[in-house]
């Protein structure tokens, strides 16, 4: 039983998809920051003469102002000017990368919508519980990794960004459209150095996260059988289906034979009831048969109905074997039926 409740066994579909509804999926936040970094850097660069502009502008403005008496109006002004401007050059960044977010998103796990993830949960507020959560290994583990990454993709940053700092009294010479190029060029050199440190804990990450995420949803050999049974039905309940399923299909049976135009026995241990209607079938069809006590019934109900029972074993055996009930049958019968029901016929004088 304790083998039974290990999880050993890798998560079903079912499982997965159970665990999606509830808005449990793999998602690694150092995938999300790196296709957000590098979109921002991108569109950066291709907006960046759009945001000069406009940073151009904002200095501009800000000399204009010199020698000017400030007052009320004037401050607002400024306020509103400076508001403008910022938000005109953060704004299209701003889009991009929660746009980047949502792709980022997308990539890793597909569209999924659901509110369970936020729907109110008292257990989420038991403080015994949080607490736990709190101070567990996995935290702890998580706090190393996140206290690793950035110390190593600031640090690497820092370095690069202090040797442009040792160029600063250089450019302070220049005049605001070259320094704006030289804060383009170093700008991209500090981007490309931490996307790509990014880019490699993502990888990382990436690969630690799906792997916990799978593990995390393995499941015993006992919780499988669950499911299955669960898919599939109770065996009881199915069992039970079928057998009032086989009742009924045996009432509706017995039911025809009093319409049938004869009976062919072998004579105890098969029955076969068979009626043709050229008008609705080309050949004659077998509305009823059994074998043992179901033959012996259908013979009783054909007694009691005046239907023809004519023994011929070998042909009892072969419509038995077959042909289902409701069906014709096949043509290699044709011949030795047609003599039976010639008699028959003969018979009810037809």
């Amino acid at each position: 039983m304790a083998d039974d409740q290990e999880k050993t066994e890798e998560p079903t579909p079912k499982k997965i998809e159970d665990a999606r509804k509830e808005g449990n999926v793999p998602k690694s936040q150092d995938a999300s920051g790196v296709v957000t970094l590098f979109m921002v850097s991108l569109f950066f660069l291709l907006l960046f003469p759009y945001m000069s502009s406009h940073m151009v502008f904002l200095f501009k403005y800000y000399f204009s102002l010199i020698g000017m008496e400030l007052d009320r109006a004037l401050m607002i002004d400024i306020a509103v000017i400076t508001v403008r401007e910022f938000l005109l050059i953060i704004l299209p960044i701003a889009i991009v990368a929660a746009v980047s977010g949502v792709i980022a998103a997308l990539a890793q796990f597909g569209f999924l919508f659901t509110i369970k993830a936020v729907m109110p949960d008292l257990k989420k507020i038991n403080p015994l519980k949080g607490a736990k959560n709190l101070f567990s290994m996995k935290k702890l583990i998580e706090g190393v990794k996140i206290t690793f990454k950035s110390f190593t993709t600031l640090g690497i940053g820092f370095i690069f960004f202090f040797y442009f700092i040792l160029e600063l009294p250089t450019v302070a010479l220049f005049g605001l459209g070259e320094q704006l190029i030289w804060f383009k060029e170093k700008a991209i050199i500090i981007a490309f150095v931490m996307i790509l440190i990014i880019f490699v804990f993502a990888i990382i990450d990436i690969i630690i996260v799906r792997k916990q995420y799978f593990d995390g949803l393995k499941m015993s050999m006992q919780e499988v059988k669950d499911e299955m049974k669960n898919m599939e039905g109770d065996p009881l309940i199915k069992g039970k289906i079928r057998q009032i399923q086989m009742q009924a299909s045996k009432k509706r049976m017995m039911a025809e034979v009093p319409n049938a135009d004869v009976v062919v026995t072998n004579p105890t241990h098969y029955a076969v009831a068979l009626k043709y209607d050229e008008e609705k079938s080309h050949a004659p069809i077998v509305v009823a048969k059994g074998m043992d006590t179901i033959a012996q019934n259908i013979k009783k109900i054909a007694r009691e109905h005046g239907v023809h029972i004519v023994q011929n074993p070998p042909l009892a055996r072969s419509l038995y074997a077959q042909v289902e009930v409701e069906h014709p049958i096949p043509d290699e019968l044709f011949a030795a039926v047609a003599e039976v029901l010639a008699y028959v016929f003969k018979m009810n004088k037809k």
